[in-house]
């Protein structure tokens, strides 16, 4: 193989061989890859990149500047609760974690609100990959291009997902919302922090692999909650991810079969767990008298 064509590689075994063999950096892949998809150029697939870097970077910062509020009224506010709350200086998880919390926060805010967001890989996970890239980014004290090939990166991660398995909560629950969002923010903070593709995908399975069976259940049929939370804990559950890979801990089963393990199990979950708002907190008193008070609203 040149540097000019690139065979399709679908597999993280295989982006890791490739990778290899040409001595490049899993965000060089991506950017070749995407070359041969869609015919740009390197320089098209980075601009546009940072195109989408710019409306993630509004997106998790915008609630943490002043309280956003949902169209529906059920969340908001709660970025700005944890900025402040930051800003103490008497946090338990340290600045690092809650940096990327209340980002992830803030761009499931932004979403809420029917404001701008980069749906990476989804709206409903939106906050996970941004956020944590940039609290890693700020932590390790690297550049926007450094953040960029991050993101390149974690889009190699979303690459064998989406060609293997699903980014739909409504097919495989929110493992393979937020779930995929993790990992794909795992992998990225790997490849920023000097890690191998190896260790990327390392990354990624831990994070997977540790909310295998999530599933997807949306009170009142709206992406807020659980789901704004979810998205602050898949920030924090991807620096620890990404930490144990570049610490060299090895997830002992491979990214490639983790993920076959998370699309059994999505087909195993009753259709009421699967983002249909039957089953699951969806369906507790509380929850219940909320869809209550938002359908009421809106008739």
């Amino acid at each position: 193989m040149n540097d000019n064509s690139y065979p399709a590689a679908n597999s993280a075994a295989d982006i890791i061989e490739l990778c290899y063999q040409n001595r490049i950096p899993l965000s060089e892949y991506a950017v070749r890859s995407e070359c041969e998809r869609s015919g740009m150029s390197p320089e098209e697939v980075r601009d546009k990149m940072h195109r989408r870097l710019d409306v993630m970077g509004s997106s998790i910062s915008e609630a943490r500047k002043r309280p956003v509020y949902s169209v529906s009224g059920l969340t908001g506010g709660d970025a700005e609760r944890l900025e402040r709350y930051l800003k103490t200086g008497k946090t338990l998880s340290g600045e690092t974690a809650l940096t990327a919390m209340a980002g992830a926060l803030s761009a499931a805010e932004v979403n809420s609100a029917m404001g701008r967001i980069a749906a990476c890989p989804t709206a409903g996970s939106c906050g996970i990959v941004p956020a944590a890239l940039e609290a890693a980014r700020e932590r390790l004290g690297l550049d926007e291009e450094a953040m960029l090939d991050g993101l390149l990166a974690a889009s190699a991660v979303g690459l064998v997902i989406g060609s293997n398995a699903t980014f739909a909560g409504s097919e495989g629950g929110c493992q393979a919302e937020c779930g995929s969002a993790s990992a794909m923010a795992a992998g990225g903070i790997v490849a920023m922090a000097g890690g191998s593709p190896k260790q990327s995908f390392d990354a990624a399975a831990i994070a997977l692999k540790s909310v295998i069976g999530l599933v997807c259940d949306p009170v009142a049929g709206l992406v807020e909650i659980p789901c704004a939370k979810r998205n602050a804990m898949g920030a924090v559950q991807a620096l620890a991810a990404a930490d144990m890979a570049l610490a060299r801990i090895e997830s002992k089963i491979p990214f490639d079969e983790v993920l076959e393990a998370a699309v059994s199990v999505g087909r195993m979950m009753p259709e009421a767990l699967r983002e249909t708002s039957n089953g699951g907190l969806a369906v507790t008193p509380t929850a219940l008298r909320m869809r209550e008070h938002v359908f009421e609203e809106e008739a």
